[in-house]
């Protein structure tokens, strides 16, 4: 499977009051993780890979994650993102984030590649991921 690992240094406006991570700060990483993933398995950055496949986005469908060690202001992180199962319109992706050679927290998202719905363009609707993306992101 296709990785992508990236280092982000934590910011002040990343913390809640204890001086934490907020955790709704770490799905935004994992959003961008994920993006990143595609970049890497398209060649392209997101607003360009869009517009290629003519897609609005790949939403969310399912996520979770599993916190167990907390980070802070100052911190640099290591997010490591891999593509898992890959479906005919949904994809499954795994985030890793690493403090050193510690896990601080397994998530997981599962995704569609979603377009416009042709019969109600007010709505979107999954439809195939490309062969060639589907490839990439199995590593192949």
């Amino acid at each position: 499977m296709l990785v992508n690992r990236r280092d982000v240094e934590i910011e002040w406006g990343d913390c809640d009051a204890a001086g934490i991570v907020f955790y709704p700060r770490y799905f935004a990483l994992f959003d961008a993780s994920t993006a990143y993933l595609l970049e890497k398995a398209t060649g392209m950055k997101k607003i360009a890979w869009t517009k290629a496949y003519g897609i609005v986005g790949t939403p969310m469908v399912d996520t979770g994650a599993k916190f167990i060690l907390p980070s802070r202001y100052g911190d640099v992180i290591t997010i490591e993102t891999t593509a898992g199962d890959v479906r005919r319109s949904s994809f499954d992706v795994r985030h890793r984030v690493l403090k050193g050679e510690a896990l601080a927290i397994e998530a997981h998202e599962t995704r569609v590649w979603a377009g416009r719905d042709p019969d109600n363009p007010d709505r979107i609707k999954g439809f195939a991921i490309p062969d060639a993306v589907a490839a990439a992101l199995r590593g192949a």
